[in-house]
C-alpha cells in the first residue's frame, strides 16, 4: 500500500483545475441540479404539446437560472483564480479572462 495522493482527474477538455471549497462545490451544484430540473420540466411541456408561450416562459427562466449561475461562477473565478495568478505574475490570465467574457457576451 502506498500513500500516494490520488490523482486529480480532469475533464479532457480542461487543462486546469480549481480548488473549492465544499460550501462553494456544493452551492454550484445545487443550482445545476434546479437547473437540470428546470430543463426536465420542458421536456414534459413538450412532451404534453404545452402551448409554446409558455415553454418560451419556462426556457427564459432556464436561461436567468444560467445566467445567475454563471454571475456566482464568475465572481468566484475573478476573486480567486485570476487574482492568485496576477499576484503570482501570470498575466496571461488576463487575455483568458478577456476571452470568457467574450464567449458569455455571445
Amino acid at each position: 500500500m502506498t500513500d500516494k495522493m490520488p490523482e486529480k482527474k480532469i475533464c479532457g477538455c480542461c487543462q486546469k483545475t480549481t480548488v473549492r471549497t465544499e460550501e462553494e462545490r456544493k452551492k454550484l451544484i445545487h443550482r445545476l441540479n434546479r437547473i437540470e430540473g428546470q430543463i426536465r420540466g420542458i421536456r414534459g411541456m413538450v412532451e404534453k404539446d404545452a402551448y409554446c408561450a409558455d415553454i418560451l416562459v419556462q426556457s427564459a427562466a432556464v436561461n436567468a437560472a444560467v445566467n445567475a449561475f454563471n454571475k456566482e461562477l464568475l465572481a468566484h473565478h475573478i476573486k480567486g483564480c485570476v487574482a492568485r495568478d496576477i499576484r503570482e505574475g501570470k498575466d496571461e490570465v488576463i487575455d483568458e479572462l478577456v476571452a470568457t467574457l467574450q464567449k458569455l457576451m455571445k
